[in-house]
């Protein structure tokens, strides 16, 4: 059989050495009474924008879905494979969060794909490229943009990004009523990988500002 990769071995050690031992009983409860987290996170595939880590989370304590680009889809019943809606049916139907967040964050390679009018599909079924077209008119006006620099853009897209899938959210009828009845609130945030800073995004006026 293939050796199982060596940096995950050695992970899985220092984990069950550390933070396991400090975590045991919290692992023991969760094992038997189930997960109760309040908080679901929809975050981005991407490597270094780990949601449980940017929140320093305990096990359990978040729900979480990760796409390319942190997107939410619009609300569609026709029978095809919706990961994501089902991620987020489970968390407000099944454990009944009491938060969902919208996390994005900068120099994402799925909201520059979505900014790229020449991109090769990386391969024949251009999964990405559907995907991203959740994004396009948003897309086509930054890029008419011509006075900002590639990097305003391609900020400008993330944060436009978190909006579009908080309006996405509120298509779902369990979502929408959930929130109307004051059981659900709706956050967006947008995090910069190279400071480390988190911003929030204003409900009313849809601004990002760093918490204080």
């Amino acid at each position: 059989m293939e050796a199982f990769p060596k940096p995950l071995l050695d992970g899985y050690k220092n984990f069950m050495s550390g933070r396991y031992v400090e975590e045991r009983d919290r692992y023991h409860q969760l094992a038997e009474e189930g997960q109760k987290p309040e908080t679901l996170i929809i975050a981005c595939c991407d490597s270094r924008a780990g949601p449980e880590l940017v929140f320093n989370a305990r096990p359990g304590e978040l729900f979480v879905v990760r796409n390319v680009a942190n997107m939410v889809p619009p609300y569609e019943p026709d029978g095809q494979y919706h990961g994501t809606s089902a991620a987020l049916e489970f968390a407000v139907e099944g454990l009944k969060v009491k938060n969902i967040v919208v996390l994005g964050h900068g120099r994402c390679g799925g909201i520059n794909a979505a900014l790229s009018s020449v991109s090769e599909p990386l391969s024949p079924g251009d999964f990405i490229g559907k995907w991203t077209t959740l994004l396009k008119p948003a897309a086509e006006q930054v890029n008419k943009n011509s006075n900002m620099t590639a990097t305003e853009r391609q900020t400008a897209l993330e944060r436009i990004s978190i909006r579009n899938s908080m309006g996405n959210l509120r298509t779902f009828p369990n979502v929408a009523a959930a929130e109307k009845q004051g059981k659900l609130k709706l956050y967006g945030a947008w995090f910069d990988i190279s400071s480390g800073e988190l911003w929030v995004m204003n409900n009313k006026t849809g601004d990002f500002r760093r918490p204080d």
